[in-house]
């Protein structure tokens, strides 16, 4: 149940057909018997372009704090909860040392 199975190596099923040779081939330049033909003006660009208005400046600034204010919380919170929980176990286990303590001492 708990040996490990090692796999085996599958035959191949189909035919195996060796790789194509390649022969090298020459490379020919051609040299352009026109006059380079000057570039079109520049086209303008497929994307959008993003334009700021005062009000979507404003409701970035905004949009970022609120995020920061919801992050800053759930970290002081989790913060909390951790040293709430640390001190819940430090004076459980005072207590625990005191009854121990009180027990040893009767006897």
């Amino acid at each position: 149940m708990f040996r490990p199975k090692i796999p085996t190596m599958p035959q191949p099923t189909g035919l195996i057909t060796p790789p194509a040779a390649v022969e090298p081939t020459a490379v020919i330049q051609h040299q352009p018997t026109t006059t380079p033909v000057a570039p079109a003006p520049a086209t303008a660009s497929a994307r959008p372009t993003v334009q700021l208005t005062p009000g979507a400046v404003v409701a970035l600034i905004g949009g970022g704090t609120a995020v920061v204010l919801v992050v800053g919380a759930v970290l002081v919170s989790m913060l909390l909860a951790v040293a709430i929980t640390g001190a819940s176990v430090a004076i459980c286990a005072l207590v625990i040392r005191s009854l121990i303590n009180t027990e040893a001492k009767r006897h």
